[in-house]
């Protein structure tokens, strides 16, 4: 178990959307940032579930929503939602103007029935 503490409040985010789906050419639902390193990542209700991913390979249990208004955590390793937490480095969001799902052109028409799926 790493010694590092789960919440590194002066990183910043890896950018606007889920990294592993933008690389991909993909789409996500919601976003999520990991609290330590500040990974993006697509929520478990997105069809690829990356920020759990990135949780589980890393080690980093602590994510914050990444969408405007919500100011949440979740730890993985307890289960437990908080709230609120410390503030982190900026921005608290993706771009405001990014639709959800996002990013714009990339979301399938169908989108409705493959998050209800689980595809």
């Amino acid at each position: 178990m790493s010694t590092e503490p789960p919440i590194n409040p002066t990183v910043p985010p890896s950018g606007p959307g889920c990294v592993e789906c933008d690389a991909a050419g993909g789409w996500w639902f919601h976003l999520r940032r990991c609290a330590r390193c500040g990974h993006i990542g697509c929520c478990d209700d997105s069809v690829a579930k990356h920020a759990t991913a990135h949780a589980r390979a890393t080690g980093h249990p602590v994510i914050r929503s990444f969408e405007p208004g919500e100011s949440w955590f979740w730890d993985y390793d307890t289960s437990e939602l908080y709230e609120s937490g410390p503030e982190l480095a900026a921005p608290d969001s993706h771009p405001v103007d990014q639709p959800v799902p996002g990013p714009a052109g990339r979301v399938p028409a169908d989108w409705t029935e493959r998050i209800g799926n689980g595809r």
